[in-house]
């Protein structure tokens, strides 16, 4: 590829504007324009793109309306009720607070879908709980935030695989099931770990919640919990869609935070609703950027050459899936995932099709791994915002997730190259891959 082509300056134009401190769904926008323009057409096409591709997917509603429940849920009571669940049930062990992190991150993930909401909403709270009294180092209990917050995503409803179901047409129902073990599994190392730590570094022993509270303290909690059971049987009866499985998940929070718990003002509806459609416009730009690209890839050619090159390679499925994590655990030090996802899987899916690999396990991975990047030094974004919630040099929250990182990639060689294991679920409901 020339360096004076149409593509290649499209590319830099991209890199550019990024750099300059334009959001990246708009530097797409506009490096994409400027590729139409060069290349002698018709530059109205990108708008066409973007159109046809937002208006044309109804499963892109879904994305509002999940973060919209989420909003209803952190602006009520449900947190508190969820933590002290949370609480009740390992709080009693040693390092038990730490344990109780990764158990509301695993709760939590049912109204999230994010990794920086869970870290910026519940995981803000666990931070302060953590390091009240000196319990836990400021730094360890930032970077155990940043590394149980990958949680939400994998576990279902995933916005993430949400719009990997779009660039991909897998089903959203089994990508949802897909992510269920394999966010089990890395909630169990990362508790592990803390379990092995906990006496060499001397965690502290909390105070033990009494058995007999544990019916009251469930019931309290038993409406929020509630609802991935309710967001599954609307999906797998067959009821809903999944878009619309995402507006009775927002009914329902804001019915259980609103009328239930009375714990919802006027004031805190419109702060979620508003709070809501700013996250909802951000990813929209970059889905809008992306599907204008999109069509400029495309054109280009370059799935099909990127196809061409690697099967040339001769690269068996193994290897394959080895260097498409190395690919993506980088970009997603640098790049926010929803870019990665939109962009860089469309090129490596035909690639995976042609040897073999399923869709669904194949996204499961790709999320997996993306997460992963949130996390990995020195740029991961959500050690970035650690770094501000919990007011913690880099460096200390860096050593401290290192060995959560160690546990964490070997479940994600088991998650990438035991497809059975993430298969399981959606097997059992029928899925044929």
């Amino acid at each position: 590829m020339s360096l004076a082509s149409p593509f290649a300056i499209a590319l830099l134009a991209i890199v550019a504007l990024s750099l300059l401190g334009l959001p990246i769904g708009l530097a797409m926008v506009g490096g994409s324009v400027l590729y139409l323009a060069l290349a002698g057409m018709d530059i109205g096409t990108a708008a066409e793109q973007i159109l046809n591709g937002m208006m044309g997917s109804f499963l892109l509603l879904a994305i509002p309306l999940f973060i919209l429940a989420a909003e209803f849920m952190n602006a009520g009571s449900i947190m508190d009720r969820l933590v002290r669940f949370c609480n009740a049930l390992v709080g009693r062990f040693r390092g038990g607070l730490a344990l109780v992190n990764v158990a509301q991150s695993i709760v939590f993930a049912s109204m999230s879908g994010s990794a920086l909401a869970d870290a910026a909403g519940a995981g803000k709270l666990m931070q302060s709980l953590m390091t009240r009294e000196g319990k836990y180092t400021r730094g360890f209990a930032a970077a155990l935030t940043a590394v149980s917050a990958t949680i939400g995503p994998i576990l279902p409803p995933s916005i993430p695989l949400v719009v990997y179901s779009l660039v991909s047409d897998a089903s959203v129902g089994y990508l949802f099931l897909a992510g269920v073990v394999p966010g089990l599994l890395i909630g169990a190392v990362q508790m592990a770990l803390i379990v092995a730590v906990a006496k060499r570094r001397k965690f502290p022993l909390e105070e033990r919640v009494p058995l007999r509270e544990m019916p009251r303290i469930t019931w309290q909690a038993f409406p929020a919990l509630l609802m991935p059971i309710i967001l599954f049987g609307c999906l797998y009866s067959g009821i809903t869609t999944p878009t619309e499985a995402a507006a009775v998940a927002a009914a329902y929070a804001l019915l259980i935070a609103g009328g239930l718990y009375r714990s919802l003002t006027a004031r805190s509806i419109y702060r979620s609703l508003f709070t809501s459609a700013r996250t909802t416009v951000s990813i929209g730009m970059l889905i809008a950027g992306a599907m204008a690209f999109n069509y400029v890839i495309t054109v280009e050619n370059i799935p099909r050459t990127v196809s061409a090159v690697l099967t040339a390679t001769d690269l068996s499925p193994v290897g394959f899936l080895l260097m498409v994590n190395v690919i993506l655990l980088v970009l997603g030090c640098f790049l926010e995932g929803t870019t990665i996802i939109l962009i860089v899987l469309p090129v490596l899916l035909p690639t995976a099709t042609a040897l073999g690999i399923d869709p669904v396990h194949f996204g499961v991975m790709a999320v997996t791994n993306i997460m992963f990047g949130l996390v990995t030094p020195p740029y991961g974004l959500l050690l970035f915002m650690m770094t501000k919630v919990a007011d913690v040099p880099l460096i200390e929250i860096t050593r401290e997730v290192l060995p959560f990182l160690g546990v964490m990639f070997v479940a994600l060689m088991i998650i990438t190259y035991v497809p059975d294991f993430v298969l399981f679920l959606p097997r059992l409901f029928g899925y044929s891959g």
